[in-house]
């Protein structure tokens, strides 16, 4: 995670972001503590990454590299407002004794647009990563990569529309349908016949953007509407508010890059 000392929102990158209406910065920081504090409470360990002035969207940690099984593959962003960032990010990695690192080729954003299940990562396109970023990873972390074509300019990145729920399975997600294509949807459909499908509300709340340890998930206050169906899946909804971090598009998972680092 990143501390959001220095978040503002001074251009516009996604559809929720709007220049015009001012962040609080001490309750963004509030809001952002609690999420750490919550996540510690849990029993996991958090990491920091040192903020930097000039680089205001940091604070969204999980767009700076994908980690599976000790192997980083680092971000390359599509907007040049961000671009700082990756190196950023492969400088913490390469400090903290991650041997394998590489540094991409082709545009994609972290975890926004890669999720990982246990045999797969599921992939978003359409409006950041490039389509040739999919074979990249796969050659990198050999793992079949599935792409998911994002086709609503609100779900921007995969981790707006797609929760992995638990990614000691191959089954276990929740998304919401209106954010893909249709053929996009078929194969979700056919893939996670028993996922979670959010609404249009709980979307638009960013409820997707959540983050699951396998029994709690820790998700946006304002996605009410998961809670329920979160619960009789057996897992343990967690709510929190993160409403400041929402002007600049992001949530609970664009906060959180995860480490899946055994043996490093």
């Amino acid at each position: 995670m990143c501390p959001p000392a220095h978040f503002r929102v001074t251009y516009s990158i996604n559809p929720w972001m709007d220049p015009a209406k001012p962040v609080d910065l001490p309750l963004a920081l509030a809001q952002w503590e609690d999420l750490r504090d919550r996540y510690r409470s849990l029993g996991h360990t958090v990491e920091v990454l040192p903020p930097r002035p000039d680089l205001p969207d940091m604070v969204y940690a999980a767009n700076g590299a994908t980690v599976v099984d000790g192997r980083v593959l680092g971000a390359r962003f599509a907007h040049p407002e961000r671009t700082g960032e990756a190196a950023a990010h492969l400088e913490w990695f390469r400090a903290h004794g991650y041997a394998r690192v590489r540094e991409p080729e082709h545009v994609n954003e972290g975890e926004g647009d890669f999720a990982v299940t246990a045999s797969w990562l599921l992939a978003g396109r359409g409006f950041r990563s490039s389509p040739l970023s999919h074979p990249e990873a796969q050659e990198f972390f050999g793992r079949p990569v599935l792409g998911l074509d994002l086709v609503d300019p609100r779900y921007y990145h995969l981790d707006t529309a797609l929760c992995v729920l638990d990614d000691t399975t191959d089954t276990e997600i929740m998304y919401y349908p209106g954010a893909f294509s249709p053929g996009s949807r078929a194969v979700l459909a056919r893939l996670f016949p028993d996922a979670i499908i959010a609404t249009e509300a709980d979307a638009s709340s960013l409820g997707l953007n959540a983050v699951s340890d396998g029994r709690h998930v820790v998700l946006p206050q304002a996605a009410a509407g998961l809670f329920g169906p979160l619960r009789e899946r057996g897992y343990e909804p967690i709510a929190m508010d993160l409403s400041e971090l929402l002007k600049g598009g992001g949530s609970v998972k664009c906060c959180t890059q995860e480490l899946r680092d055994p043996g490093r």
